[in-house]
């Protein structure tokens, strides 16, 4: 048994992506959601251990809470401070963090980098960002991080948490004009996510040009204001349904030991929005 915890959950792709990957691979596993709320974490992670669950994705607001839970914790969850895949063995529970993965992944298959430019543009300073600040702090080519959050103390406490190399600089989303020198803008945010779709990131898209790669974690709706904006400037875009997918990847992998087909996972979720939207 796999599954997905988190509250709410109903809207989750995630049994949808890793059925049709257990299908594919005739593996004999079932994936499900089951909503848990805050209150209940411990009882339900408990239960895990008791049915003998193989594992599970973590989703908002139990990627922080459920680490005081597990046995082990991977170093890069650890780094990350937050856990979004368990994996159960003989009782015990160990923690491990896909997003940075699954960002990095995403960047180089569907945005089509061999490596990432040198400067690269971060909008946000919340749980996705901490994940994929760490993916590209780990990453040598890159030498400059530009990190913009509308309460820059939040920004200055991420660099601080995640940054020992000085490769991080501080602003306010609102000042973008150094932008304009990065090769690869990542939105972080929830902006220009349904039911805000008429939402951008930025209010001033002029920093967008036609030599830098925009990915936007949003994948609801697939084609955001953001993304838009980068195509009246020439600039490539992606979605987040990528990330989802190979993030999910990893974490199918982790279980099972199985490199699960992603081609596979990214057609079952588009599918389930198609159903969530009709």
């Amino acid at each position: 048994m796999l599954g997905v915890i988190g509250d709410p959950v109903a809207h989750t792709a995630s049994p949808a992506m890793h059925n049709a990957a257990l299908a594919a691979t005739g593996l004999d596993y079932v994936y499900a959601a089951f909503h848990v709320a805050p209150a209940a974490l411990p009882e339900a992670l408990a239960g895990m251990r008791a049915l003998e669950f193989a594992g599970l994705n973590v989703t908002v607001p139990h990627k922080q809470a459920v680490m005081h839970h597990l046995d082990e914790i991977s170093v890069e969850a650890t780094a990350i401070g937050a856990v979004n895949t368990i994996i159960c063995r003989e009782g015990r529970l160990a923690g491990h963090n896909t997003d940075a993965f699954g960002i990095i992944q995403s960047l180089k298959t569907d945005g089509g980098l061999q490596s990432l430019p040198s400067k690269v543009a971060l909008l946000g300073a919340g749980g996705a960002a901490r994940a994929i600040l760490y993916a590209l702090l780990a990453q040598d080519e890159v030498t400059e991080i530009l990190l913009l959050n509308r309460t820059v103390e939040k920004a200055e406490a991420l660099a601080g948490d995640l940054d020992g190399q000085g490769k991080v600089q501080v602003a306010s989303l609102a000042e973008t004009s150094g932008l304009a020198e990065a090769g690869l803008l990542i939105n972080s945010t929830s902006i220009g996510m349904h039911p805000h779709e008429d939402d951008s990131p930025l209010a001033d898209p002029s920093c967008l040009h036609d030599r830098m790669l925009v990915a936007d974690i949003v994948y609801n709706p697939l084609e955001t204001v953001l993304m838009r904006q980068a195509a009246t400037v020439g600039a490539r875009s992606i979605n987040g349904l990528g990330m989802l997918a190979w993030q999910g990847a990893r974490s199918f992998e982790i279980w099972t030991g199985v490199q699960p087909p992603v081609a596979a996972m990214v057609a079952a979720a588009l599918a389930r929005f198609g159903e969530a939207n009709t």
